[in-house]
């Protein structure tokens, strides 16, 4: 058995436009319009192609389109790439095909075409339930819009996801109790909470630079407000399954569980990452960010920028910072077939008095009060 088959083989499809850049983003997005959507399915579905003569044979556990907006995508620009993914690689029985969805974009009649191509799965970004805090975030739908568009996902989809930050500016813990309990009475069975981060080169983080960003929260606020999360997820039987997403049983998102397994997943499109085990060695693929020239070297054969080999030593690195990120934290046998003894058995320790890690039938993982601090405890165990 091969490494990445731990975790499963997983196909990502960035579509890198956007109604409008959001000031917090740092994702490879760009505003622009007269997509000819034709030519960029084709130079897609030429990708697949050519990765699927790499990784022939394997079973696809995933497909996740990410971006930008996914959802600005034609259904028959969607269709067209499901098809070529079919015809490149056996689907697993339970495949996962999830799209990302902006509220302004939310059609039936659209979304009643991805579904007829094959997605099953959407996952809605919503950011906030209060309008003033969605002009704050630079979003263009409003709290109404998004409720609606909701309605029609679920009309369509039996699996529907929707993401929210927390910790914006001015938020109270009360602010966000109630938030929050409006979000758990919305949702289906999958939620995705992220504490706002401050990324430079995003408008927001030249904002901040400038000292123009205020009421963000301390520490002490940021912290309150995560085990608040926790403890009303909990409580609702979403409880957190990562860092930042909680599920009901059974319904946690099978695309991202291969980044956090530590699986191989190819990346298609402007700016996607890879990780795919070939001949043995893990590779890491990135490609052409600059839509144009993504599209041009796609058309010319590839769209990858570079490929690099991933030593054992980074495996391991890259293993703990994706596995310790889950609930059900890394396999300690797999980890020292990667790089044996590569954990410093006394850092190990140290961090488990401390209440950080816990071990328990050769596995290893985070506690609650580790996540809080994920960042540190990661950086403590990777080896030199």
């Amino acid at each position: 058995m091969q490494d990445w088959q731990h975790g499963g083989f997983g196909l990502y499809v960035h579509w890198p436009f956007c109604e409008a850049k959001c000031p917090y983003c740092d994702f490879n997005s760009h505003v622009t319009s007269g997509i000819d959507q034709v030519r960029w399915a084709r130079a897609l579905c030429s990708e697949i192609e050519r990765v699927g003569k790499l990784t022939k044979g394997r079973v696809l556990n995933s497909v996740f389109f990410g971006g930008g907006t996914p959802s600005l995508m034609l259904p028959e620009t969607v269709y067209a790439i499901l098809e070529t993914v079919r015809r490149t690689w056996p689907l697993a029985n339970d495949v996962e095909i999830t799209l990302e969805a902006n509220p302004r974009s939310v059609e039936a009649g659209r979304f009643r075409g991805y579904s007829d191509a094959g997605v099953n799965r959407v996952s809605m970004g919503v950011q906030a339930l209060n309008d003033p805090d969605l002009r704050r975030l630079g979003r263009l739908h409003d709290v109404a819009e998004a409720r609606q568009a909701f309605d029609v996902a679920r009309s369509v989809f039996d699996r529907v996801s929707f993401d929210l930050i927390y910790a914006r500016q001015d938020q109270t813990r009360d602010a966000w109790r109630a938030e929050l309990t409006e979000a758990l009475a919305m949702a289906v069975d999958h939620l995705s909470l992220y504490q706002l981060t401050i990324e430079g080169g995003t408008a927001f983080g030249d904002r901040y630079a400038r000292g123009g960003l205020k009421g963000l929260p301390d520490e002490d606020l940021g912290a309150d407000l995560y085990e608040m999360t926790q403890d009303l997820c909990d409580a609702a039987g979403m409880s957190a399954y990562e860092v930042s997403n909680h599920a009901r049983a059974g319904a946690e998102s099978r695309h991202n569980l291969i980044y956090w397994q530590y699986g191989d997943y190819a990346g298609v499109g402007p700016g996607a990452h890879g990780r795919l085990t070939l001949g043995g060695l893990k590779q890491a693929t990135i490609a052409w960010s600059s839509p144009g020239k993504w599209l041009a070297t796609a058309e010319a054969g590839s769209g990858e920028m570079s490929t690099e080999h991933v030593s054992p030593r980074d495996m391991v690195s890259e293993y703990l910072m994706m596995g310790l990120r889950i609930s059900a934290g890394l396999d300690l046998v797999r980890l020292d077939a990667i790089l044996p003894d590569a954990l410093d058995t006394e850092i190990v320790s140290r961090l488990e008095a401390l209440g950080l890690i816990w071990r328990r039938d050769g596995r290893m993982g985070t506690t609650a009060r580790g996540r809080l601090v994920l960042n540190s405890v990661v950086a403590e165990l990777i080896p030199d």
